[in-house]
């Protein structure tokens, strides 16, 4: 990925709301940018238009300077992987059957002949099933390979669910709001994943992370976009965020001192969850 992902001055109305407003940023290689801003700062808006669900009215996207068209089936085939709210698990299958699923589009046969044992599948079937359980090692989640998604804990359904977007081979990763549910330590090991994105020894991505977590946030990204009201009003560096009166206000809703220190994570989501 040479230019990475860019959003140029994109709009969205749903009826008489402007739900974005010439928004533009831009996720290079090797970065993970984060997405911050209040309850109903334009952020899943922005989050679905990336994802083909939404179609702007105005502005362009692009994917290494080419004209990107995104829609949701055509994702991994563009080299973009996304993680759900609530993990999005699939009930009747497996750990190991979730995670082969998110490479189905790298099979020859397709995954619904593998999954069977139809012939001219066995060949494809180990090969998914080597790629999915060696993703799944790496993220320290193999043990629940055979396990069914529903009996596990939030924390390790979060890293399958992970995995799965992975075994894709993303050149760009979509995080929505992967810290949902998490205690601190939970939390903190999460942080550690996203970090190592960018660096994998196979298959490095980009990461574009949406997120209220403001501790993750603040620990993973290289650079941070703040929406409110569906306008970019902030971006630069964590340190740069932190100290930028308009977040303040943003989060708050009320003008900040200059040497205002933190962004409050209660204030940030008084409701508890992030749009």
């Amino acid at each position: 990925m040479t230019d990475g992902l860019a959003l140029h001055d994109v709009g969205v109305r749903f009826g008489g709301l402007t739900a974005l407003d010439d928004v533009s940023l831009r996720v290079s290689p090797g970065e993970v940018v984060g997405v911050i801003g209040p309850n109903g700062a334009g952020k899943t808006t922005l989050f679905n238009v990336v994802c083909g669900f939404v179609t702007p009215h105005r502005g362009t996207l692009t994917l290494d300077g080419r004209s990107l068209r995104p829609a949701p089936h055509r994702l991994n085939q563009l080299g973009i992987a996304r993680t759900l709210q609530g993990t999005g698990l699939f009930a009747g299958l497996s750990v190991l059957e979730n995670v082969m699923a998110g490479a189905s589009h790298l099979s020859r046969t397709g995954l619904l002949p593998a999954l069977l044992g139809l012939p001219r599948s066995d060949r494809d079937e180990r090969r998914l099933r080597r790629h999915a359980m060696t993703v799944l090692a790496e993220l320290d989640v193999a043990a629940y390979a055979s396990a069914a998604p529903d009996t596990l804990p939030l924390a390790i359904r979060q890293r399958v669910g992970l995995a799965r977007a992975l075994a894709a081979r993303p050149r760009l990763l979509l995080l929505d709001e992967p810290a949902g549910g998490l205690g601190g330590e939970d939390v903190a090991a999460l942080a550690d994943l996203v970090r190592a994105l960018p660096h994998r020894a196979a298959d490095p991505c980009a990461v574009l992370l949406v997120e209220h977590h403001m501790d993750l946030v603040m620990a993973v990204c290289d650079r941070i976009v703040v929406l409110d009201f569906g306008r970019v009003v902030a971006t630069g560096t964590p340190e740069q965020v932190r100290e930028d009166p308009a977040v303040l206000d943003a989060y708050l809703g009320a003008a900040v001192p200059q040497d205002a220190a933190t962004v409050p994570q209660d204030a940030a989501h008084p409701g508890g969850t992030a749009s």
